[in-house]
C-alpha cells in the first residue's frame, strides 16, 4: 500500500517527462507535509483538539519519513494549529520530497535516468517503470468521486487532500471537474484533519500570492 505522500507524489508526476508538475499556488513540498501529517493522523500518532494538531502516541509507525517527522513533532507537547506544522516541517520540503522519491523508487514504481542537457548539466528525470500505480489512484478516485458510493476513511482522507492541492485537474477535464465540484467538496468534508489541513494549506497559498500582487 502507498502512503498519502507517495500517492500525492504520483499525482502531480508528469509521467512521460518525468517530473514533478507545477502545482497551482502551492509546492509540492508543502503539498507532501500535508500528506505526512494525515498519515500520522490515520495511524492515531497526532489527533486535533480546540487548538489545532499535537502528538497523541510516540511509537513509531516503521516508515522512516514518518518517524523522522513525529519525532519532530514530539518536540512540541503542546497543540499547534495545522498551519503552524506546515511551515514548521515544510523547512525540510526538499529533503521529504528526496525520500518520498527514493521510497518508490526502491518499491520499483518509479527508476531513475540520467540524462545530460547541452551534454554540460545533468538533469535527473523520474519516469515510471510502468503507469500502474499512477492509473491506480487515478482510476479508484475517479470511479470514487463518479459513483454514490461513500469513501472508506483512507479514501476520504486523500479526497480532501488531493482536493486541497488542486491535483484533480490530473483526474477529470475541466468540463467534468465542474460537474464533480459539489461531489468533490460533499466528500472532503468526511474528514476533519483533512478539512484543517486543506484550510491551512488555503492560507499557505493566499501567503504567498499577497507578495506578488503588491
Amino acid at each position: 500500500m502507498l502512503t498519502f505522500a507517495e500517492e500525492i507524489f504520483l499525482l502531480a508526476l508528469d509521467d512521460h517527462q518525468g517530473m514533478v508538475k507545477q502545482l497551482s499556488g502551492l509546492a509540492i513540498g508543502d503539498a507532501l507535509v500535508g500528506a505526512l501529517l494525515m498519515e500520522l493522523a490515520m495511524l492515531d500518532r497526532v489527533d486535533t483538539d480546540l487548538k489545532g494538531l499535537r502528538v497523541v502516541d510516540t511509537a513509531p509507525t516503521g516508515d522512516a519519513l514518518l518517524d523522522e517527522t513525529l519525532k519532530e513533532m514530539s518536540g512540541h507537547r503542546e497543540s499547534q494549529p495545522v498551519s503552524r506544522w506546515l511551515m514548521t516541517l515544510s523547512s525540510h520540503a526538499q529533503q521529504i520530497q528526496d525520500k518520498v522519491l527514493a521510497g518508490l523508487i526502491a518499491k520499483g514504481i518509479l527508476k531513475q535516468e540520467n540524462h545530460k542537457i547541452l551534454w554540460v548539466f545533468e538533469v535527473r528525470r523520474y519516469p515510471a517503470i510502468d503507469n500502474h500505480e499512477i492509473k491506480e489512484v487515478k482510476i479508484r478516485l475517479r470511479e470514487l468521486i463518479l459513483s454514490n458510493d461513500l469513501p472508506d476513511p483512507r479514501d476520504a482522507v486523500l479526497i480532501s487532500l488531493v482536493a486541497a492541492c488542486r491535483l484533480f485537474n490530473e483526474i477529470f477535464t475541466s468540463r467534468e471537474l465542474e460537474k464533480v465540484q459539489p461531489r468533490i467538496a460533499q466528500l472532503a468534508k468526511l474528514d476533519l484533519i483533512g478539512q484543517e489541513v486543506a484550510k491551512s494549506i488555503r492560507e499557505i497559498e493566499q501567503a504567498m500570492v499577497l507578495p506578488m500582487m503588491m
